[in-house]
């Protein structure tokens, strides 16, 4: 009965697995239209400034018009959902940050999952954060700043892109290493956030070096340091919080492209390929450097193991400090 039944269904199967070759075989070469790169948080952060230089190279070298979509909230959970949910087609990509592997730790269910329901295409950039303070704040360095909060216990405030986001991140680690009481201020993107450090509503932050330092430039806030074990590049003025009476601290942003699950491996071969090129560009790579960050451009396969392997490290950190989504 068996032997009967078996072909049968093979038969049936057969059409319908004939149409979906026919269909895909008559669909025109990628990219025949416009491609949507979702930010999942506001303009005027790294993600976003990533998003606009990388997407003005490939609607050159695609022949396409890349559209940033700009689809922020819950530290990033909103926007990746889009893309989660997209058609499988190489049409959609998400530029993420650290938070993309951070907010499966602190949010008790996400609506997709981080690995299962995205295709890793590339690590676009990586660099280290900062300690920055409005000039309101008397100190001139860490260790005067350590002591100026701890005279304060709970009464500093300090801004951030958003709850799970690195500078949420950067933060609570300095108050526990640094042995402070800094009370967290979670906003929508970093635009918000900086609008109130700059105005002193908020005066502290743990940004971007990306974003934060065209700010310390202009006197709008202080730099007191960099977040990296090493001096960054585009600054090197700035000392270390290990270096400053911290030792140990450390916490650098990366920034990657991912698309939908699913997606052909030559769609997502073709926009690793031509990122890749992109981030080698002369222009490209000055402006990326001249913003603290330190172009990448790897496989999809390595930027899979750079995801995996952020995801147990900050499991570990948000299990070890209780951090839930506020």
């Amino acid at each position: 009965m068996l032997s009967r039944t078996v072909p049968r269904l093979l038969c049936a199967l057969l059409p319908a697995a004939m149409l979906l070759a026919t269909a895909r075989a008559q669909e025109p070469p990628y990219p025949a239209k416009a491609v949507r790169m979702i930010v999942p948080f506001p303009p005027g952060g790294g993600t976003d400034l990533l998003a606009r230089i990388i997407g003005q190279k490939l609607t050159e070298s695609l022949g396409v018009p890349m559209v940033v979509e700009n689809r922020p909230g819950a530290g990033g959970v909103v926007g990746a959902d889009v893309v989660a949910k997209a058609r499988a087609d190489g049409y959609t990509l998400l530029t993420v940050s650290a938070s993309h592997t951070i907010n499966p730790s602190i949010y008790k269910k996400l609506p997709y999952d981080t690995v299962r329901d995205f295709a890793p295409v590339t690590l676009l950039a990586g660099g280290p954060g900062l300690l920055v303070v409005h000039p309101s704040i008397p100190a001139r360095n860490v260790k005067e700043f350590i002591a100026f909060a701890k005279a304060r216990p709970g009464l500093i405030a300090y801004a951030s892109a958003g709850t799970g986001t690195p500078p949420h991140l950067g933060g609570e680690l300095f108050k526990s290493m640094a042995g402070i009481d800094l009370t967290h201020i979670p906003y929508k993107g970093n635009g918000p956030a900086y609008t109130d450090l700059i105005s002193g509503q908020v005066p502290v932050m743990f940004p971007n070096v990306s974003t934060g330092l065209q700010y310390v430039k202009a006197g709008r806030i202080r730099a007191l340091a960099v977040t990296s074990l090493t001096r960054a590049r585009v600054a090197p003025e700035i000392p270390t919080i290990d270096e400053s009476g911290v030792p140990g601290y450390e916490l650098n942003s990366w920034y990657g492209a991912l698309t939908t699950a699913g997606t052909p491996a030559a769609i997502i071969t073709r926009l690793q390929q031509e990122i890749a090129k992109a981030l080698q560009l002369n222009d490209v790579r000055d402006k990326l450097v001249t913003q603290g960050m330190e172009p990448a451009g790897s496989t999809p396969a390595e930027f899979a193991a750079v995801i995996n392997a952020e995801i147990g490290k900050w499991a570990n950190v948000a299990k070890q400090s209780g951090l839930k989504a506020e």
